[in-house]
């Protein structure tokens, strides 16, 4: 079976997560910004769409070499056999990036990588009329970095935050990736309680129920390569089996999350039903500064309203106040806060006891970590 150049996207601060789960399945990996590179099968290609939790894409590193003019990038691009990737009757936009780049115009980088395929696939195939771009899709991109050109082949289609389950978002929804990663920063044990008392739609609550049952975030949909034509959909299918046979129905679960909203509860209700984890994850409607808890050595996880979100900044700040008078009395939990306001600690009450940068969408984020001590049963 061909072995591709594969390499996973993800949101920014979030490279270090997508290469452990990698890892974790068995992949060596290379690391930067924004990507994750690893080697695999077209069989592999499916599994880490199926399993990876925060990766956003995972897209086939078709060609890289250097180019300084138009002529280079249509010849070096033209070179390569694409027939072997796309059909006769292929869609196949092109998209575009460059920075620090002689060849700076991306609407021109576009054009010429799609004329020069275009040209060799119109070889190969034998025809000297247009091509009729109306079957499956294969989104490309000409990514140019210091005269250094990648083009990939994006094997995923919608975002792998795009799960399925999500019936109803609610007001300011957190992206599932999103959601799954603060989950693993936590270093949530299945045996100890987890908390979110910011629910909203309920994505962390449900992100949390996913992992702790072990169920793959991409059993409920499909991904662009499985209607490739080179692509066996028994594959699939037998992949997808297999996460079937993987679940953990056994383990007891802890999981909780409350909102004020009584409408969010029921989005959030309807959301875990759809995700398969409805009897996993109680909700409640309750206020955050009315939660308290005598259990122990749980794990809070909050994304609470910060300011530019859902209420005014002197709102979230006083919810913060509640929030750290309430938790602060909680030395066993290991509380986990995202928020883009500077100010929270101060807010809060505490320093935190580690800060990590994040990107929510495109906005910069600091996740508060205040980690529990905790005690044995």
């Amino acid at each position: 079976m061909k072995n591709f150049k594969l390499m996973a996207t993800m949101g920014a601060g979030m490279e270090s997560l997508v290469a452990r789960e990698l890892k974790e399945m068995g992949y060596a990996t290379e690391t930067e910004n924004g990507r994750v590179f690893f080697d695999g099968t077209v069989e592999d290609i499916y599994r880490t769409n199926l399993w990876l939790r925060v990766a956003d894409r995972i897209k086939i590193v078709v060609q890289e070499f250097d180019a300084k003019t138009f002529d280079q990038l249509f010849e070096k691009t033209k070179s390569f056999p694409w027939e072997d990737l796309l059909p006769y009757d292929a869609n196949f936009p092109v998209n575009g990036r460059s920075k620090n780049s002689i060849l700076h115009s991306v609407p021109t980088v576009q054009s010429i990588t799609k004329k020069a395929i275009v040209k060799r696939l119109s070889e190969a195939y034998h025809t000297h009329s247009y091509l009729p771009e109306t079957g499956q899709r294969y989104v490309l991109e000409t990514a140019i970095d210091k005269n250094h050109v990648m083009i990939t082949l994006d094997t995923t289609g919608d975002s792998l935050f795009k799960r399925g389950y999500r019936t109803e978002k609610g007001g300011a929804p957190l992206k599932e990736t999103m959601a799954a990663a603060l989950v693993k920063l936590a270093h949530w044990f299945t045996d100890n309680p987890f908390v979110d008392p910011t629910t909203g739609s309920g994505t962390i609550a449900i992100e949390a129920a996913l992992i702790g049952r072990n169920i793959a975030p991409g059993l409920n949909r499909e991904f662009d390569i499985t209607d490739w034509d080179w692509f066996d959909k028994n594959i699939g299918q037998t992949l997808k089996a297999q996460a079937r046979s993987m679940i953990n129905f056994d383990e007891p679960l802890d999981i909780t999350g409350y909102d004020i909203d009584e409408n969010m509860i029921e989005i959030a209700k309807a959301n875990a039903e759809a995700a398969g984890v409805g009897e996993d994850i109680t909700f409640k409607q309750l206020a955050a500064a009315d939660w308290s808890t005598d259990k122990i050595n749980g794990v809070l996880v909050a994304n609470p309203p910060y300011g530019e979100r859902l209420g005014d900044e002197e709102a979230a700040r006083k919810l913060y106040s509640q929030m750290g008078h309430i938790y602060n009395k909680m030395p066993t939990w290991s509380k986990y806060i995202l928020t883009s306001d500077e100010e929270f600690e101060t807010a809060f009450g505490k320093k935190a006891t580690k800060k990590r940068k994040l990107y929510n969408g495109a906005l910069k984020v600091d996740l508060y970590q205040y980690w529990g001590k905790k005690i044995r049963n």
